[in-house]
């Protein structure tokens, strides 16, 4: 591995501009324009120096479309591709892998589209998710670990699939060894202290949601259903060490577009948001509702226990639904898509019944994370995402927020330069929240290229302490995972 200077006069590659129904599709170009090539490299360029004690494994899901299908793409539609980034003692190791899903499958296999996109009607679509809507399940949304192996997810519920962390290779469709049924929703959460993963499902048509539990062994512990006013869209879930908390938000699902066969949300400011407080082995008759104004979430920061409180912090989102400012064909997916959510805190009081809510910040940040080691213990630091004021959904820096001062450091990537989400790195022998790295991708739009980018998490001001120059871009994409060293070697 060369530590060097990027070579002068290095040529851009090249980036084809895909037309969609006639028109220039945002999310189809530039950054966000999809790959061709599976890659696995190894002599890459670095500036700086990468630290030795950073030892583990980044991964990061997102859509990267495999065939052109017909109608509208929304970014949603892409099939899920995992980037990884394979620390070992001071080296890295890049690979890039489709998600083998069965719907990636009957297209390869077909050797085209046979999927339309989520802003078409699904009605000649070979199939869909469990709950019939319809719509390609592309599980190109999140990447969490578990029991030696990374899920994959999607943003609507769906399969969780099986992939191994290092070589990326699809395992297959996870049913915890028989024990589990129906889809997952994008954002299970890890307890890495009990070794649980715990997740809820929902669909268009139901109006329950359901909860359970995958046991420390692998196999399905727990479920339970929880009753809801109709169906609703909740996409995160939040816990603490003997609790866990759902949401009836008002987005919801647009009935006479589900009787044509249509998938439509819309935001109902005229209900409140709800949360559903419910002991981690409870069941539905054991739900503590609280009710807070109207908003949508679409990920928590983290949640723990307090006294009487169970206290979550989130990214709140006041308006979902924004009115569209483009002049563009897509102009609502754009408008949809470009997110404005701050830092807020909920405290429930299972003694009163009660509700308080706080803004924490007024920076609109996204796509949080905290050490994993303590999700669902009290956090100080969160690791956040800069939301760029442009049309699509870009990130432009990193935020690390002090919850305990509710102050915050920042660094900006540059100029036509976009990360993905960086979560927290600990380093080998880490003894707190600080004590390590975040790791994420940058896309330049100059270069025409990606890399790997390394902060010591502690001084994310001072910038990366190392950049890792690869061939080709990194797709702007979703969510990202950190896996330690300590957890390879158990797995």
């Amino acid at each position: 591995m060369t530590n060097t200077q990027l070579p002068a006069g290095e040529a851009p590659i090249a980036v084809a501009r895909p037309v969609n129904g006639g028109e220039d599709n945002p999310y189809l170009l530039g950054v966000f324009a999809p790959v061709k090539d599976e890659l696995t490299l190894e002599d890459l360029t670095v500036i700086g120096e990468i630290p030795t004690d950073l030892n583990g494994v980044y991964l990061r899901n997102g859509p990267n479309r495999q065939f052109p299908s017909t109608g509208r793409y929304h970014m949603f539609d892409g099939d899920g591709m995992i980037h990884a980034a394979h620390f070992e003692n001071g080296k890295v190791r890049y690979r890039n892998r489709y998600v083998h899903t069965r719907s990636f499958e009957q297209e390869s296999e077909a050797g085209g589209a046979l999927w339309t996109g989520l802003m078409e009607n699904p009605k000649d679509n070979p199939w869909g998710n469990g709950h019939g809507l319809g719509i390609k399940d592309a599980s190109n949304t999140d990447v969490i670990y578990h029991r030696g192996q990374v899920l994959s997810t999607w943003y609507l519920c769906g399969t969780p699939y099986a992939v191994d962390p290092l070589s990326l290779e699809t395992l297959g469709a996870q049913d915890f060894l028989g024990t589990f049924a129906g889809d997952m929703m994008a954002h299970p959460k890890v307890d890495e202290t009990t070794g649980e993963l715990i997740w809820f499902d929902y669909g268009p048509d139901m109006d329950y949601l359901r909860y359970g539990i995958i046991g420390a062994e692998g196999t399905q512990t727990h479920e339970t259903k929880i009753d809801l006013p109709g169906p609703r869209l909740p996409h995160d879930i939040a816990i603490t060490e003997n609790y866990s908390v759902l949401m009836d938000l008002p987005l919801v699902q647009d009935h006479e577009a589900r009787k044509a066969g249509k998938y439509r949300i819309f935001y109902d400011q005229a209900l409140p948001a709800r949360f559903a407080v419910i002991p981690r082995h409870g069941t539905g008759q054991d739900v503590r509702w609280f009710e807070a104004k109207p908003c949508y979430i679409y990920h928590v920061v983290n949640s723990w226990e307090q006294g009487d409180e169970i206290i979550m912090d989130a990214c709140r989102v006041k308006n979902p639904q924004h009115q569209s400012t483009f002049e563009h064909p897509l102009s609502n997916m754009l408008a949809y898509m470009r997110l404005d959510a701050q830092l807020y805190r909920y405290r429930f009081n299972l003694r009163t019944g009660m509700t308080t809510e706080t803004p924490l910040d007024d920076a609109n940040v996204e796509f949080p994370s905290v050490d994993s080691r303590i999700m669902g213990r009290e956090h100080r630091y969160s690791y956040n995402m800069s939301l760029a004021n442009e049309p699509t959904l870009l990130f432009d820096g990193l935020v690390k927020f002090d919850s305990q001062t509710q102050t915050k450091e920042e660094h900006k990537f540059g100029p036509g330069r976009w990360g993905s989400e960086a979560p927290f790195a600990a380093r080998d022998g880490s003894t707190s929240e600080t004590d390590g790295y975040l790791v994420c991708f940058v896309n330049d739009e100059a270069e025409d290229r990606g890399e790997i980018n390394i902060f010591d998490a502690e001084n994310i001001e001072d910038g990366p302490v190392a950049r890792v120059l690869l061939p080709q871009r990194v797709p702007s994409g979703f969510h990202a995972c950190w896996i330690r060293g300590d957890q390879l070697q158990k797995a």
